[in-house]
């Protein structure tokens, strides 16, 4: 999971990026499965990828549109 929070005036320009830019990039990796993306009304921004092994890092996006650096997460499947 990779969450940013965008500055007001830069989240459309954010969501473009990513999905014409960092999503593209981590989606040639064949191990990639795939990846969804969604906002929030406080302009937060998550991407959820599913990989079969080793997920790939995304692109930092460019500073201008975000408040902070993105952060990161690694989760495993749980069987239940």
């Amino acid at each position: 999971m990779w969450e940013v929070r965008a500055h007001p005036e830069g989240l459309t320009e954010l969501l473009s990026w990513l999905c014409d830019i960092a999503i593209p990039a981590v989606e040639m990796n064949p191990l990639h499965v795939s990846s969804e993306v969604f906002s929030s009304t406080d302009n937060r921004v998550v991407v959820v990828s599913k990989w079969r092994s080793n997920p790939e890092e995304f692109l930092d996006p460019p500073g201008h549109l975000t408040v902070r650096k993105p952060h990161a997460w690694d989760f495993t499947p749980v069987d239940r």
